[in-house]
């Protein structure tokens, strides 16, 4: 592998890694579990399993990572949530 293609491959990854954004839930005392995963599914397209392992580590843990993508993406998707009633901040 030369030079050129191994910077490009660099480059290629840390542009992927750069362009990453995402959804970060917060716990609250508020919202039901049901409801947190039902959100989890509608807004952000998790499945059934997915959004019960992210409901559970936000429960835990105080807050977690539940989408990532782009900005164009997840913008909305966090307005969604925060429309909801759900502690959300896009980063």
């Amino acid at each position: 592998m030369n030079t050129k293609e191994r910077f490009k491959e660099d480059f290629d990854i840390l542009e992927k890694f750069i362009n990453e954004h995402q959804i970060v839930l917060f716990n609250d005392d508020v919202n039901t579990f049901d409801f947190v995963i039902d959100a989890l599914i509608d807004v952000c397209e998790h499945d059934l399993i997915q959004a019960e392992q992210c409901a559970l580590l936000v429960h835990y843990k105080g807050k977690a990572t539940v989408k990532t993508g782009t900005v164009e993406d997840l913008k909305p998707r966090a307005s969604k949530l925060l429309e909801m009633g759900l502690s959300a901040e896009l980063v």
